[in-house]
Formats: C-alpha cells, sequence, structure tokens
C-alpha cells in the first residue's frame, strides 16, 4: 500500500476505538481507496490504516469531517520514507512547556510587558527579531544568578524524551533550534539527548546581561537554513526530516519538513502546518513514523 493515515488517541485515558478506525477505513472505502486491515500500533491508542488508490489530500478530506469532533490526532502521507532521519525540535512551548524569557519577566515583575510581546511575535503580528530585540532590552542588569535560578523552572513535556531517543536509537541526527537562549537550550540538550542545539546567545558582561542579544538573531528564516545546513551536513533531502514547533517563527522549517508538524501550536501555526499535533503528547510523532510502541525508548 503506497499511503498511510495513522490515528493516535489524545490520551491512554480516551483510546482509540475499533469501532472509530472502523468508521475511518469505511470512509476510505467509501471515497474509492482500497484499505488494508488495521494495523495497531499500540493496542487501544494508535494505529496504521494503509490504503490505495486515493490520493492523499482527497484521503483528508474523506476522514476529516469524522475526525473533526474527536480526540484523535491523525497523519495521512506516503508509507514510503515516513520513518525520518533528522529530528529538528523547536523548544520552548514544544520540547518544554515555559517561553523562559517571559518566566524571568514574571520574576522581575515586568511580566505582562514582555508576555505581550511574546503572543503578537508567536501570534505571526511582529517580527520575531524585532520582539526579541525588544524583550531583551527590559531585561538589561538582570543578573546571571537569575537565569541559574530559572532553569529549574524547566520541565519537559511529555514525549519529549522518548521523541528524541528513540529517534536517535534509530540513526536519526536529532538537534534543539530555539529562538530562544543557548544559556537555557543546552541544559535541555543534555536532558533530552539531543546530539547538539542552536539557538539566540544572550550578551553577558560583568555577570549581568547587557540587554542585547548577538546577531545574528535565529529566527524564522534561520530556522529554516539551520534544517537545511543540518539536512546537507547529513546527506538528506528536507522530505527525511522530522520538524516540529508551536510558534509562527517555526513555519518556514515546518513548511520544508518532510513530517512538519505544529505541537499544540497557535492558531496561524495550525492553520498552516500539514501535519499536527492537537490532542496527545510529542510520541505521536513516533506514531506517525510507523515506531510501534515497544520501540520506544525511555
Amino acid at each position: 500500500m503506497s499511503n498511510v493515515l495513522t490515528l493516535v488517541a489524545g490520551s491512554d485515558t480516551a483510546p482509540l476505538e475499533a469501532s472509530t478506525v472502523e468508521m475511518l477505513q469505511q470512509a476510505l472505502t467509501t471515497a474509492g481507496a482500497a484499505v488494508a486491515a488495521p494495523d495497531w500500533l499500540a493496542q487501544g491508542h494508535a494505529c496504521d490504516l494503509a490504503f490505495d488508490r486515493l490520493e492523499i489530500e482527497v484521503a483528508r478530506q474523506a476522514v476529516g469531517p469524522i475526525l473533526s469532533g474527536l480526540s484523535i490526532d491523525h497523519a495521512v502521507q506516503q508509507a514510503e520514507g515516513r520513518r525520518k532521519a533528522l529530528l529538528v525540535a523547536d523548544m520552548e512551548s514544544t520540547i518544554i512547556a515555559q517561553e523562559m524569557i517571559d518566566e524571568l519577566a514574571e520574576v522581575l515583575g515586568i511580566g505582562p510587558k514582555i508576555a505581550e510581546v511574546t503572543k503578537r511575535a508567536m501570534a505571526g503580528e511582529l517580527a520575531f527579531e524585532e520582539s526579541l530585540r525588544s524583550r531583551v532590552a527590559l531585561l538589561r542588569d538582570v543578573s546571571e544568578t537569575n537565569l541559574h535560578g530559572l532553569s529549574k523552572l524547566m520541565t519537559l513535556n511529555p514525549g519529549a524524551r522518548k521523541l528524541v531517543q528513540t529517534m536517535r536509537a534509530h540513526g536519526a541526527y536529532t538537534a534543539l533550534v530555539s529562538g530562544g537562549f543557548t544559556f537555557f537550550t543546552s541544559q535541555i540538550r543534555d536532558l533530552c539527548g539531543f546530539h547538539e542545539d542552536r539557538a539566540n546567545e544572550l550578551i553577558i558582561e560583568n555577570g549581568r546581561l547587557t540587554g542585547r542579544v548577538a546577531e545574528p538573531i535565529l529566527g524564522r528564516e534561520a530556522k529554516q537554513e539551520a534544517l537545511e545546513d543540518l539536512a546537507r551536513r547529513e546527506g538528506i533531502d528536507s522530505q527525511a526530516v522530522c520538524a516540529v514547533g508551536d510558534g509562527a517563527n517555526d513555519l518556514a522549517m515546518l513548511a520544508v519538513a518532510g513530517l512538519g508538524a505544529a505541537y499544540h501550536g497557535k492558531a496561524v501555526v495550525r492553520e498552516a502546518a500539514a501535519f499536527q499535533i492537537d490532542h496527545g503528547d510529542l510520541t505521536a510523532l513516533l506514531y506517525f513514523q510507523g515506531y510501534r510502541r515497544e520501540e520506544f525508548v525511555n
């Protein structure tokens, strides 16, 4: 079978029912597809429906109305090449739950001012580079000690380490590419096991932030360039890349990746991304690639 529909339950407490799989199988058949028997990647949680004789976009339209009211993440794609050789992941609100510049601002009592700029940038209302310079300028004279204290607030999103460790164990190269700061990405790189991290560098002098960030800023276009640079270095096509992010500055890299997914993304990202994880955790990206639960590495 040349194509595959992958279904992933939003949580273990709301399982993927066999009756739902049968309904979607029938929808594909009615649209003209030849559909294989369900292949359960994780019983009651994730399932593949391989099919032929139906274009991918037509298949998406056939199953969309059924899935729109259900807490099920899904992907429709070609079966060949679905397992990717490179993972490129955004960090803040993707691999970790926090936006670290906002967390720092809260500690300093200027949270609402910086959070509003962050919100507008992630929604695509402000150029990311402009917004980052504006936010960092508000942090002038902050002690480096404050940054160390904030590190303790970082928490991994569910499935983050499994995603990285599983892809790495199966030969993929993994990179954390963030519009945040190397001070934090280096720690998450080591915690998750990414091969490398790329991010912006805060300029610190005499133990205090200067209010400036090193140029050039790693933003929307730079993230795409980082993905393409990593793909060239690894000797692979961009179609062999899995990329994941949540904000407007991730859109360019998601667009060029073979599997570019919005993870609980902002509205502008959900509308543009070819793949979405709206209900479950980051292990959905493993199921989208055809990994079985027993292949996961913690």
